[in-house]
């Protein structure tokens, strides 16, 4: 009860000033001031104790005021002009307060005017108490300040940047380290975030950089492309902070001070020579603060992760996420497309040359599509000026050409004739150059063609038996019609059996007789 309400119940007693003062322990002189005013109110004593303490108290204390001053009406109805002033360059609250004393002279001083702009200030943006669910959202974000590594072979000192992310519910952090902001960078620090937490939560809050959105804006961002596939990859959404000063994501900006302190600040003293042992320090650091017991909550965050929140995080996928790029070329005349991040060459069926394709290519894959439709995959090249080539995207000739071999020849010619056969092998066994022979080849094959089989294969056993291995040979013996003129080789006859034998003893004598 308050002492108000027991100095009005001494006072309905019929108890004096004296002993009321020496009853509650305060001057005489308040017993009357608070009976004067009791006197001066319109309502009577019961009334007065039936009511709440804090209403009887605004009975008798008014408050400040300052609020009731007719120079306060006058800087109220100026607040919101001064607080757009604000915002203007080279503007500022003595600039504002020297202007208002020129048109108030008898106004406040500085340090009012000051206090009641400052109020208007915080009273004109409330913030709000949010209330999220377990494995809803993750908040990611980076540090301002960097950590850094020396390299061992040069002595140089790189600094890294700190990725940082929490689960607004059960706070739980993470920290990497990486060595910059791009888009795979990013990508790597967050997907080793869902692999620590061992799952994904259906929302991920980025901040409005430009590895995660492409234009800012307070209704519909534009998502970056890769951002958009990662979130399809692990089945997410992708839902950016504000623009500007969000407070919608507060939790993680308050996880990067606390690691400010309980990571920063106790590895001051140490020094790294790669980027692996700093993230494993940073790893420890970490885990020392989520085990950390908060202040006012019986639990830690790992305590409150495992138990509430982890369960309910959906399961990653099998794959691990690959950044996909994307480009729109040309098939050139020869049916590649030149991928000039690689400098190389991949290759497209024919019949798509001259039109325009798309093209998706990750670390380890080239995906060509036309009009919704996979034409061509290769395994991604970084063979400079080289070409990857599939045999199916060239045409009959040109894989015609692809497919030459003294086995394709030879097969060739002996599916059409033996002598053929016999006369290419001959051919192989020259030693001439490739191309030669194959020309050759194709020479005969042709000319295989357009002869009478018997007069064909009778050029090709005079080659043979006069030892020209040659296509001009064979030419020349048929448009000169001389294969229908080669005689079969007769058989020689035996001699009939006799005595007129002369021996060897006739032709070893030194004298002939007649």
């Amino acid at each position: 009860m308050s002492q108000i309400k027991q100095l009005l119940q001494l006072h309905q007693q019929g108890k004096g000033i004296k002993f009321i003062a020496r009853s509650l322990a305060i001057s005489k002189n308040t017993v009357k001031a608070y009976l004067a005013r009791t006197a001066a109110l319109s309502e009577n004593i019961p009334v007065l104790l039936a009511l709440e303490d804090p209403v009887l108290e605004a009975r008798y204390h008014a408050g400040n005021p300052a609020y009731k001053d007719e120079r306060f009406e006058y800087l109220k109805s100026r607040l919101d002009y001064y607080t757009q002033q604000l915002k203007l360059v080279g503007v500022n609250r003595l600039l504002l307060w020297q202007e208002y004393r020129q048109q108030q002279p008898q106004g406040y001083s500085y340090t009012q005017f000051c206090f009641h702009l400052s109020q208007h200030l915080l009273a004109r943006k409330p913030s709000m108490v949010l209330h999220h669910q377990p494995a809803e959202k993750l908040f990611v974000d980076f540090a301002g300040k960097k950590l850094s590594y020396t390299d061992v072979t040069t002595g140089e000192v790189i600094y890294c940047h700190i990725f940082t992310a929490c689960l607004p519910y059960s706070d739980y952090s993470f920290a990497l380290a990486v060595r910059s902001q791009c888009i795979s960078d990013f990508l790597y620090a967050l997907g080793c975030c869902l692999q620590q937490l061992g799952g994904v939560p259906q929302v991920l809050v980025p901040d409005n950089l430009k590895a995660a959105v492409t234009k800012a804006s307070r209704y519909e961002p534009d998502i970056n492309r890769a951002m958009e596939d990662f979130a399809n990859h692990y089945q997410t959404t992708v839902i950016p902070a504000r623009a500007r000063k969000p407070k919608d994501k507060a939790l993680v900006e308050n996880q990067v001070k606390l690691i400010y302190t309980r990571v920063y600040a106790r590895l001051r003293h140490r020094q790294f020579f790669d980027l692996a042992s700093l993230n494993q320090a940073i790893k420890e650091k970490v885990k020392e603060h989520n085990q950390t017991r908060m202040q006012q909550k019986p639990w830690s965050r790992q305590e409150r992760f495992l138990s509430a929140e982890k369960h309910l995080l959906s399961p990653l996928p099998r794959q691990a996420f690959e950044i996909k790029h994307y480009r729109e070329l040309k098939v050139a005349q020869n049916n590649h497309v030149y991928l000039a991040q690689d400098k190389h060459y991949y290759s497209v069926p024919y019949t798509y040359i001259g039109t325009k394709v798309k093209v998706i290519y990750t670390r380890s894959l080239v995906h060509v599509y036309s009009k919704g439709e996979q034409i061509a995959a290769h395994v991604r090249s970084y063979q400079p000026s080289g070409y990857s080539t599939s045999k199916e995207h060239l045409c009959s000739h040109h894989q015609h050409y692809l497919e030459r071999s003294p086995a394709y020849y030879l097969s060739k010619a002996e599916a059409r004739s033996l002598v053929l056969c016999q006369l290419m092998e001959l051919f192989f066994k020259q030693g001439r150059h490739p191309e030669q022979v194959y020309r050759a080849c194709d020479g005969l094959l042709s000319l295989q063609k357009k002869t009478a089989p018997a007069d064909f294969d009778s050029a090709c056993r005079l080659a043979i038996e006069c030892q020209s291995y040659s296509y001009r040979f064979v030419r020349n013996v048929l448009e000169n019609k001389m294969a229908s003129h080669i005689e079969e080789p007769k058989q020689d006859t035996p001699l009939p059996v006799h005595q007129n034998i002369r021996g060897r003893d006739y032709y070893a004598q030194t004298t002939s007789t007649f």
